[in-house]
């Protein structure tokens, strides 16, 4: 059976760095590579970390049912899964990786049902994920300032996903998420 792991998180909790752990840790994972509207960060590169498209190019996929799943985050700025980045990683008889926000885990999980395990990451508190998202130097204060207000939403969604590992402790979570997924992907 193709099968699917889904990571979500509000911004911060540390989903990403679990990600690239796993992606590490099991050669049988590969990783999505979802698309978004918005900018480029740091040191992310165009279909590497992200397909970046411009709202135009994004509207012309949602309009040929290119996606597996997507979301209008704010305006202008949409993330979304493709369908043909799914059947290309399971054509590799790889298990897909996902690391998308909590709506996106939501509509996923629907999506694939028994053939996706989706996993909550949390925060030890929402101080902390203030603290990491300053500390990240991303963002400037208004966007962390949003991404906070959105994280206090976005934690009242964990009971929708199959798992919830609370990412106190990145090594205790690392070994939670291994534990996981060995027995999701049965190796």
């Amino acid at each position: 059976m193709n099968k699917v792991i889904i990571f979500s998180a509000p911004s911060g909790s540390g989903k990403t760095t679990l990600v690239k752990h796993s992606l590490e840790t099991f050669p049988e994972l590969q990783f999505s590579i979802s698309c978004t509207t918005r900018q480029p960060r740091g040191s992310e590169v165009h279909a590497v970390d992200y397909h970046f498209l411009t709202p135009d190019e994004f509207r012309q996929k949602i309009s040929e049912d290119a996606f597996v799943e997507f979301e209008e985050v704010y305006t202008d700025t949409y993330y979304g899964t493709l369908k043909a980045e799914v059947e290309k990683i399971w054509k590799q008889e790889k298990t897909v990786i996902f690391d998308v926000d909590v709506k996106g885990g939501i509509s996923l999980k629907k999506y694939f049902g028994e053939q996706a395990l989706s996993i909550f990451i949390e925060p030890p508190s929402i101080e902390e994920l203030e603290r990491r998202l300053i500390s990240r130097a991303t963002d400037d204060a208004e966007t962390i300032k949003i991404r906070v207000s959105k994280a206090e939403e976005e934690l009242s969604h964990a009971g929708e996903f199959d798992r919830i590992v609370i990412n106190s402790d990145l090594n205790e979570a690392k070994k939670e998420i291994e534990s996981l997924i060995q027995h999701f992907i049965g190796s």
